[in-house]
């Protein structure tokens, strides 16, 4: 009985072989002996094996979590450069875990490199697999199919051949590939669940490869631009400038555009009040060196596309414009100065730089600093402090205080636009000896000490900042993640399963036809499919009569008095 056992055993091993491509497991006695060569080996089942490409998949996208939270050089230098000024133990830390450059990092890098090699390696030989089993045939039935999970069976009285012709033609006609073997009808279905797999591993492949294509093609710069004032896309117009790593300058795609108006407006009344409705950047553009000027609004996540590069509109503020007299009422500068938005309302702060031709009361060359605080919409009158209670301009009001000396521009050094440092200045002091600073209104002029000239605030302008942008083989990361989603959703949905119609004379002669079923994996689908198989063969070959006892032959019953 044992013996029998052990056939029955290895008869339903054998059908159900292959229904996967999956890499097999390797047992303990078959791990190779240790050596250069066979360490090299054990390192390359691991790497190849799925276990350890789902472990790098998930160690990558545990890795881009630092990346999201955490400011990076490649996005914004300024956020990075107040964090690790906000943040002093930390940021020694995080530079040393190179956190502020996650995606170019060592180990990410490393993590990216090695889940691609495994990807590789484990897909070439899963494809050669599935292939040779769309070229070969299903597996004959095994020898008791009534240990499959799901079977049946009944007697016919039509022939065997029939039975098996007529199953044959009913699996054909359901899609399953399907052949006679021996007494047995074998038949295979689902295998777009294999092919599902491998489309997903693959598109996997073509995402990692369409992103480390980018990376190293990209650029993304941005551009702060006052309304009236344009852009040409050359590298010395960025205002920062971040390329990949085989980014050429002849990449840049020639055009060029003019910010002709900027409209933003914002919710007037209720609890969203001061939420923003529409931001929008009215330009002319025009491609290439002697295009024709157009009209486009861009907007939020409606980026000016320029052969495939991309102009996106990601900020906006205002600029007050200053007008600066010497102390003989000559005018020395007149600017819009960009000033950085700190707020939902707009409160705004900025440095003033006067760097050339102001000469004080005696005639001697100096240098201007102005330190700005502005706000849209003021409010604050009489609690000694200001602030803006709206992001438009309603009330727009200038804060000033003023330095004279020397900027520092002259050492060489780079200086931040945006801010003063007044270390070898002086500041301007009042009647009183007190600090010199006063609020402006548009139109409104703040005398300097001593003859020293004056400051007047001339009116705003507004700026937008926008984020131009290339990313090669982005169409081919999109295409890959839509085939990572079809193919997984392949290989969850679709299930691979066998089908056996076995039809053989009885033993007195009526046909005995049975019907069994194995599926990769339990499913209550298969035993509701294989009911409708033989409900469709079973009009084919309908269930014989039972057969009526022969005279002669005692009762089934025990006779009365009889032992039971």
């Amino acid at each position: 009985m044992s013996n029998l056992n052990t056939t029955d055993e290895h008869d339903l091993s054998t059908a159900g072989e292959q229904l996967s491509t999956a890499p097999r497991e390797e047992s303990a006695a078959s791990v190779p002996a240790m050596g250069v060569i066979g360490w090299a080996r054990w390192f390359w089942r691991q790497l190849t094996s799925m276990r350890v490409a789902l472990i790098l998949l998930f160690l990558l996208s545990l890795g881009a979590i630092p990346g999201s939270l955490i400011p990076q050089n490649s996005v914004d230098e300024m956020k990075v450069e107040t964090f690790k000024g906000d943040h002093t133990t930390l940021a020694p830390l995080y530079e040393k875990l190179q956190l502020f450059d996650v995606y170019s990092s060592v180990w990410f890098s490393a993590i990216y490199i090695l889940l691609f090699v495994s990807l590789i390696g484990c897909i070439v030989p899963r494809t050669g697999q599935f292939v040779g089993q769309l070229r070969g045939r299903p597996p004959g039935a095994p020898r008791k199919l009534t240990r499959l999970p799901a079977y049946t069976t009944w007697r016919t009285e039509a022939e065997p051949e029939r039975v098996r012709e007529a199953a044959l033609g009913l699996l054909r006609g359901r899609r399953f590939r399907s052949h006679t073997v021996g007494d047995a009808v074998a038949a295979e279905k689902g295998y777009l669940r294999e092919a599902g797999n491998l489309l997903f591993h693959i598109a996997l492949i073509v995402m990692l490869v369409a992103f480390g294509w980018g990376q190293l093609f990209k650029f993304e710069g941005g551009k702060l631009i006052l309304e009236g004032d344009g852009f040409a896309n050359t590298k010395t117009q960025y205002n920062n400038f971040r390329p990949g790593t085989l980014f050429s300058d002849d990449d840049l795609v020639p055009f060029s555009f003019d910010l002709d108006e900027f409209r933003g407006t914002y919710e007037r009344t209720g609890p969203q009040r001061g939420t923003p409705r529409t931001f929008e950047a009215h330009v002319t553009y025009a491609e290439g060196v002697d295009g024709k000027p157009q009209k486009r609004v861009i907007k939020v996540n409606q980026p000016l596309v320029v052969d495939g590069t991309k102009v996106y509109l990601n900020a906006h503020g205002y600029a007050p414009v200053i007008s600066v007299k010497d102390g003989k009422g000559k005018e020395v500068y007149r600017n819009a100065v960009p000033l950085l938005p700190q707020d939902d309302n707009i409160t705004s702060t900025g440095a003033i730089k006067v760097m050339d031709g102001y000469r004080d009361a005696d005639g001697k060359k100096t240098q201007l600093g102005f330190q700005a605080f502005f706000v849209p919409t003021f409010a604050g009158e009489g609690s000694g402090t200001m602030f803006s209670q709206f992001p438009a301009l309603d009330y727009p009001v200038l804060a000033l205080n003023g330095y004279y000396g020397s900027l520092g521009v002259d050492s060489g050094l780079p200086q931040n636009v945006y801010q003063l440092d007044p270390s070898k200045m002086t500041e301007f002091k009042d009647s009183n000896g007190d600090q010199l600073k006063q609020r402006l209104r548009p139109g409104e002029t703040m005398k300097l000490p001593d003859g020293a000239g004056s400051v007047t605030f001339e009116g705003v302008q507004e700026w937008a900042s926008f984020q131009i942008s290339r990313q090669p083989a982005s169409g081919w990361a999109l295409t890959g993640a839509v085939a990572a989603i079809a193919g997984l959703a392949g290989s969850l949905f679709i299930q691979r399963r066998r089908v056996w119609v076995r039809a053989v004379p009885g033993a007195d002669g009526v046909t005995v036809v049975e019907m069994a079923g194995l599926g990769r994996s339990e499913s209550a689908r298969l035993p509701e499919e294989l009911a409708d198989l033989a409900g469709a063969l079973h009009s084919v070959a309908p269930t014989a009569p039972e057969p009526e006892p022969e005279s002669g032959q005692p009762s089934e019953e025990p006779a009365e008095g009889a032992e039971k």
